[in-house]
């Protein structure tokens, strides 16, 4: 009896996972990176990643933030339905002159979990 019902739950999950995997959400980005090359010093200056939902269900954004309070990150708090686009906005604001790579976090439930995306650049005076 213990062997059946073990097999029966290895079998429900295995079955799970392979719908899951069907029919989730998935990212399609046009670019996971942005170089802004020389900026200028105080001027916020801001990167656009467009995506689209190529998944079978909606895609839904739980969460995207920066790695430093220096980056603001906006992005859809509404499901993006399969087949449909959205964009995530980086907004960098430099205090320091020199060389900069940053990162934006998204987290969401498509099959990819977590995505970074980067941006980097010079801050000039």
């Amino acid at each position: 009896m213990k062997k059946v019902t073990l097999l029966s739950f290895i079998l429900f999950f295995a079955a799970s996972v392979v719908f899951a995997s069907a029919v989730a959400a998935a990212f399609k980005w046009v670019e996971t990176e942005h170089n802004f090359g020389q900026i200028t010093q105080g001027k916020p200056v801001t990167a656009e990643f467009k995506f689209t939902n190529q998944g079978q269900a909606p895609l839904v954004i739980n969460k995207a933030y920066g790695s430093c309070g220096c980056t603001g990150v906006e992005y859809p708090k509404e499901p993006i339905m399969p087949g449909a686009s959205g964009i995530i906005k980086a907004t960098f604001n430099a205090a320091n002159v020199g060389t900069f790579n940053k990162t934006v976090t998204v987290e969401s439930n498509a099959e990819s979990g977590l995505v970074t995306l980067n941006i980097h650049g010079e801050v000039v005076k």
